[in-house]
């Protein structure tokens, strides 16, 4: 009977490990990898679909033509994990293995920030940046925030970078003096581990004009409230945005 390995997770973890084992044994063993998306999403397409570089098709690769020798791929949710006994429940049922990998990482809860979900957006997830991409189009003057909610978060140059590319995108839309772009972190630089690279940010705001509210993690979102006439609402419906740039604060373990 082949060596039953079930991998949980099938993001760079998960497909590095599943590559290795599979380079290294091929058809000798059973490996599946588990995981409740059918495609993967680099983290840097996800800017590229934001800012209408290119479409969500063109940056999903699908996990059924990345599986290797060896390797069944399975897409459903886990429910439990009972790490004694190496058996995890999903909704596709019960699965147990002679080694198990955890490598699921974690899942933002917007939520976790008051007023999030309601009144700005996110761009830590897939489906959040992915949004996004139609709300950017709209957007016509007013407050840009990002705010980062949290000190521990993923990839810390995101926010800034986010804000760089907000700033190009609406300067070759024409609407960038209409706009503030304000980024708002709880450390005193942009990147605390590198502090030449947050020198160079913090210049590189300076000439676009982006503000940096430094040592302040955003706390709650607050709906901005519209009024007037329909085709007015329509148009600046949109006028103050905010986004979460994930943090500890904001998430939780899958």
């Amino acid at each position: 009977m082949r060596t039953r390995v079930v991998v949980l997770g099938a993001g760079f973890g998960g497909l590095e490990l599943i590559t290795s084992l599979s380079e290294a044994f091929g058809e000798s063993i059973d490996i599946l990898l588990i995981d409740k998306s059918d495609t993967f999403v680099f983290g840097f397409s996800k800017l590229d679909v934001m800012f209408g570089r290119q479409t969500a098709a063109e940056v999903r690769h699908h996990y059924r033509d990345v599986v290797k020798p060896g390797t069944r791929f399975l897409q459903t949710t886990v429910r439990s994990i009972d790490p004694s006994t190496r058996k995890v429940e999903t909704d596709a049922g019960t699965f147990e293995a002679d080694f198990l990998i955890v490598a699921l990482g974690a899942d933002l809860d917007p939520a976790a920030t008051p007023g999030l979900v309601e009144g700005g957006n996110e761009f830590y997830t897939v489906p959040g940046a992915f949004a996004l991409r139609d709300v950017l189009s709209r957007f016509e003057r007013g407050a840009a925030i990002i705010g980062v909610t949290g000190k521990t978060f993923k990839c810390p140059p995101a926010p800034s970078e986010m804000a760089f590319l907000l700033h190009d995108y609406l300067t070759a839309r024409g609407r960038r003096d209409a706009t503030e772009i304000t980024l708002v972190m709880p450390f005193g630089t942009p990147i605390p581990p590198s502090p030449e690279s947050s020198q160079a940010i913090l210049a590189a705001f300076a000439e676009r004009r982006i503000r940096f509210v430094k040592r302040h993690a955003g706390e709650r979102t607050r709906p901005r409230t519209q009024s007037g006439n329909s085709e007015r609402r329509n148009r600046n419906a949109l006028r103050a945005l905010s986004w979460c740039a994930g943090a500890s604060s904001a998430c939780r373990r899958r």
